[in-house]
């Protein structure tokens, strides 16, 4: 539930068209929700703009079925699934037919939020073709979250030409999401480029040295140009989050 839905409510309450038994039902679990072993977090999205996500990994296909379709049922914009496998989301399907699951991210998108115009411009900017489960994540949360999604994809600093002709169509964004492994230097490169914010997220691609996206994640933590920030390892969920934010809370 969101700040709409809930002053939607108390409108009807005092318009007399909804009586405050009905009212008081409706909030009963607004706060809250206790499954078989999970508690939901329904408050989040008035809290935060976003209602809770599932993290499959760890879980029957049954629990995540059980808690998507439960925070879909009272959520008023976009409900996400991450890291699933296709047993989960079969599962999922059951009791929401609507969701979509993109299988190279492994994101399902149990339900979209509802905007009559686009909040603004994401521009997902991949350095290499193994990065794109990670970028696909990214772009396709941000999609479902209400944002238009412009993306790039391989264009990493071993061939900066190829960076350099596409500066413009970052600058047009409104923010940037860069996704890159192995020594991760692209998001550096970006922002020093662009005036946007830049989403940093490193991705466990690369050979031994890398360890497994560590040393991508340091190096864009050690970025020298400004304005960089930096997400978890393969987390492209939760670049599609900031950059929701960034654009959502715009001045």
């Amino acid at each position: 539930m969101d700040e709409r839905r809930l002053a939607d409510l108390l409108d009807r309450v005092a318009s007399g068209t909804l009586s405050v038994d009905r009212a008081l039902e409706d909030l009963r679990d607004l706060p809250h929700e206790h499954l078989s072993d999970a508690t939901l977090d329904h408050h989040r999205e008035l809290r935060t703009g976003q209602a809770e996500a599932v993290f499959a990994p760890g879980k029957t296909p049954e629990q995540v079925r059980d808690a998507a379709a439960a925070l879909a049922a009272r959520a008023s914009g976009a409900v996400f699934v991450t890291k699933a496998e296709p047993e989960q989301f079969h599962a999922l399907l059951e009791a929401i037919p609507s969701a979509t699951y993109h299988p190279r991210s492994r994101l399902v998108v149990a339900k979209r939020a509802e905007v009559a115009t686009k909040l603004g411009t994401a521009c997902v900017v991949s350095a290499g073709t193994a990065d794109l489960p990670v970028a696909d994540e990214a772009a396709e949360a941000a999609d479902a979250l209400g944002l238009g999604v412009a993306r790039i994809t391989d264009v990493g600093v071993a061939g900066i030409h190829r960076v350099l002709e596409r500066r413009a169509e970052m600058e047009a964004a409104d923010v940037a999401v860069v996704v890159a492994g192995m020594d991760g230097a692209l998001p550096s490169v970006v922002a020093g480029l662009i005036s946007r914010p830049v989403v940093a997220v490193p991705t466990s691609v690369g050979y031994g040295a890398s360890f497994d996206g560590l040393a991508a994640l340091l190096t864009m933590l050690n970025a020298c140009a400004p304005g960089v920030s930096v997400v978890n390892i393969d987390n492209g969920f939760g670049a599609a989050l900031v950059a929701h934010r960034i654009v959502r809370n715009r001045g």
